[in-house]
């Protein structure tokens, strides 16, 4: 199975896909994406984009755009604050930039992300649980809880655009693990050694 081809089969517009390495298994539909995560307390959605907003437009239009589901995330959340971060390959410093969240670690508040273009992977390693990888692309909201040992990385396209909200940017500080098992999953997003398992764990 070649999982980079997995969004070229459904078109631009398909959802989360969900990879278990250690089970080569993935896991598509909305419904048991949403059944799969609230397990480990993750939540994830999907919010309109062109019909609503271009995604291109200014961080302002966008923030004024979203405002109904920010608030509703802001009151649940204790969020205060949210932007819209850029992410492009010629991004000044994005690799050191990138070096800071792909290696596991823990925030001290829940990370949420809604996707306005590009892609990128959450690892999400459950300590008790096999570890997975949730590709998230436009169109995708979803609020990783604080203390989840997980890691990110950006797809091969190197580029992403995300509305963050944040209780308070102190919270953002990755906590990195003296344990962590980052070094034994694909740093780019998916492909057939991730799904197949030939990559190994190695740590």
């Amino acid at each position: 199975v070649v999982l980079a081809d997995a969004h070229e089969e459904a078109g631009n517009n398909t959802m989360a896909i969900i990879t278990i390495p250690a089970e080569a298994r993935q896991i598509k539909d909305s419904t048991e994406i949403k059944q799969f995560l609230a397990q480990f307390n993750i939540e994830y959605d999907m919010w309109p984009l062109e019909d609503r907003v271009n995604p291109a437009a200014p961080a302002e239009d966008i923030l004024s755009a979203y405002k109904p589901e920010i608030d509703v995330l802001k009151e649940q959340g204790g969020f205060v604050t949210a932007d819209v971060i850029d992410v492009y390959p010629d991004t000044p410093n994005l690799g050191a930039m990138l070096d800071k969240f792909n290696k596991e670690h823990t925030h001290t508040e829940d990370e949420v992300r809604f996707i306005l273009q590009g892609s990128g992977v959450f690892h999400i390693n459950p300590g008790d649980r096999s570890v997975f990888g949730i590709e998230v692309w436009s169109g995708d909201m979803i609020s990783v809880p604080l203390g989840t040992r997980h890691w990110f990385d950006l797809c091969k396209e190197r580029r992403i655009r995300a509305i963050r909200l944040f209780q308070d940017q102190s919270g953002w500080t990755p906590h990195y693990l003296s344990d962590a098992v980052h070094e034994g999953y694909e740093p780019l997003c998916l492909g057939p050694a991730y799904l197949d398992g030939t990559h190994g764990a190695t740590s």
